[in-house]
């Protein structure tokens, strides 16, 4: 189903110094752009049943992010680079208005493009993703982040493989489209993605305020680290509406896709263009 839905889309190459990002793109009358940013290890086809749900509705665009998926291989992956990579590919398709939505990793991404270009995002949808701050961590949570190359090593490939598949879903259609995305990757390839997605989260993360509409949502079943603490902790902190998805972990917008969708149409029809 992945396949037939981007199929349908234009594909596109982007060229950096640091290796080509692959991205696609679905335009229509809509002013407004959604822009769907998938989680650590896992691909475009994140978004596959976000994709379809609005065809028509708006222009669309996702991304295989830099070291991931057909975006390799691309060398000195770092949140802020791939915030600038996104700024200029968007602005090369001409894509305005744009309403970033950012699954787990991709919500970093989304919160280091608005430290960067502020008032560039017209709205913000983070999924199972936790909120820079620098009072959210304590100094056990940063110290276990770093650690995270070297413990993945420690498993054989494919009990990897499948760990990780299965804690971040609910669902055995999630836990299959998860593992299709982590096929790719060799073991080394895999635990050095994991340990730089972490640990670069680290060094991007600041206390940043977010001055568009924004809306958190998270899996009930979500199993990822703290993020549902996080998320908790955020929503009482900026009071942005705070959705628990039923029968979902941390692929959320996988694993209850029709819940996911209604909330993000009903944010996107509130929003003013």
């Amino acid at each position: 189903m992945a396949e037939r839905i981007f199929d349908t889309m234009q594909q596109n190459r982007f060229g950096t110094d640091y290796g080509s990002v692959v991205y696609w793109v679905r335009r229509c009358q809509s002013e407004c752009t959604l822009v769907f940013l998938h989680g650590l290890t896992a691909d475009h086809t994140l978004f596959e049943r976000q994709v379809a749900y609005f065809e028509g509705r708006c222009n669309i665009f996702c991304w295989d992010a830099p070291a991931h998926g057909k975006s390799r291989p691309y060398e000195g992956f770092t949140y802020a680079r791939a915030a600038e990579n996104l700024k200029d590919i968007l602005e090369k398709e001409n894509l305005k208005n744009t309403i970033f939505i950012g699954q787990s990793m991709g919500g970093y991404i989304a919160q280091t493009y608005m430290k960067l270009y502020p008032d560039a995002v017209k709205a913000f949808v983070g999924i199972d993703t936790c909120p820079f701050g620098l009072d959210y961590y304590s100094k056990s949570d940063v110290w276990w982040l770093r650690q995270v190359e070297w413990m993945s090593l420690c498993f054989p490939h494919k009990l990897l493989v499948k760990s990780i598949a299965k804690s971040c879903t609910h669902t055995e259609a999630a836990c299959q489209n998860m593992l299709t995305a982590l096929q790719p990757y060799s073991k080394k390839e895999l635990c050095h993605l994991m340990g730089i997605g972490f640990a670069g989260f680290l060094e991007e993360n600041c206390d940043l305020e977010i001055t568009c509409p924004t809306v958190i949502l998270v899996g009930e079943h979500d199993r990822t680290g703290k993020v549902k603490q996080y998320c908790d902790a955020w929503h009482r902190k900026t009071r942005f509406p705070l959705y628990r998805i039923p029968d979902a972990a941390h692929n959320s917008n996988f694993d209850n896709s029709d819940v996911v969708n209604r909330i993000i149409e009903s944010f996107v029809q509130d929003i003013r263009i």
